[in-house]
């Protein structure tokens, strides 16, 4: 299946290896209506594209992104606007909810999605990395949750999932002062994996790992992220109980076949996609 186009966004696919790009770089990639809406449908292509076995999401321009564009605000009294105060309050909600299901579908989706961050994320970006499952950021890379300054409270994510990544002392403080945390500091807070000397750098690093897991059993990939995500919202019992489950269903497959034959023949697995 070849990359979709899209107004807001830059994909492309090669040696399993999926490139989703945030490209309204004119505007620091602030976050319209569009490219909320262009992300889901990159995650849902990623998912249900057999060759593409990992996602990298980086960001085409000089900053990451600047969080949401602030014409987001109009555009949504627009759409959202009734003569009926309630019914008003119904379809904003509804459109909040369906924003956040643009960045569940980071999560929903059943492939490895890598954050490559450099320069600014900012509010919306903060929302999106921390839906990824790995996220790598150069030496210039910082980050805000900056929608306390604008008198919002972060509604996409971040302060649902920030506190699981850093702690919630940390994600307390960063919401409530909306303070700037440099690559140095984000990677000693587990915001981030690790930092990287420069774009350069972290460009060929983040390519590395995709390229680590795109060589993996796609099968047990989709299978211990769908595992991971499981286990963070549910007690220990219960993730044992499912994975048990998936791997009775899942466990004798020609990927688990190639694995023990490239071992016995020492030579380096091919799994079919």
């Amino acid at each position: 299946m070849s990359p979709p186009d899209f107004e807001t966004l830059a994909v492309s696919l090669d040696a399993g290896i999926a490139r989703i790009a945030l490209n309204r770089p004119a505007k620091a990639n602030a976050i319209n209506l569009r490219m909320w809406d262009e992300l889901r449908e990159a995650m849902r292509w990623l998912g249900r594209t057999d060759a593409a076995r990992v996602g990298i999401l980086e960001a085409r321009g000089r900053h990451f992104c600047a969080g949401l564009d602030l014409a987001t605000f109009a555009e949504l009294q627009k759409l959202t606007q009734d003569r009926c105060e309630g019914r008003a309050r119904e379809r904003l909600r509804e459109h909040i909810l369906d924003i956040q299901d643009t960045v569940t579908a980071i999560e929903r989706c059943a492939k490895p999605v890598i954050a490559s961050v450099h320069a600014a994320c900012v509010g919306g970006g903060i929302d999106i990395i921390a839906a990824c499952d790995l996220r790598y950021a150069s030496a210039n890379a910082w980050f805000c949750v900056k929608e306390i300054d604008v008198g919002l409270v972060a509604d996409v994510g971040t302060l649902q999932r920030l506190p699981r990544l850093v702690g919630e002392g940390t994600a307390r403080e960063m919401a409530y002062t909306g303070r700037r945390v440099e690559a140095d500091e984000a990677a000693s807070l587990r915001l981030v994996n690790r930092c990287f000397a420069s774009d350069e750098a972290l460009q060929a690093g983040v390519y590395d790992v995709a390229r680590t897991l795109a060589a993996k059993s796609p099968l047990a990939l989709r299978g211990t992220k769908h595992m991971l995500n499981h286990a963070r919202d549910h007690r220990i019992a219960d993730g044992l109980d499912h994975v048990a489950t998936w791997n009775a269903a899942m466990l004798y497959s020609q990927d688990l076949a190639e694995a023990g034959a490239a071992a016995r023949e020492r030579r380096t697995p091919v799994f079919r996609d």
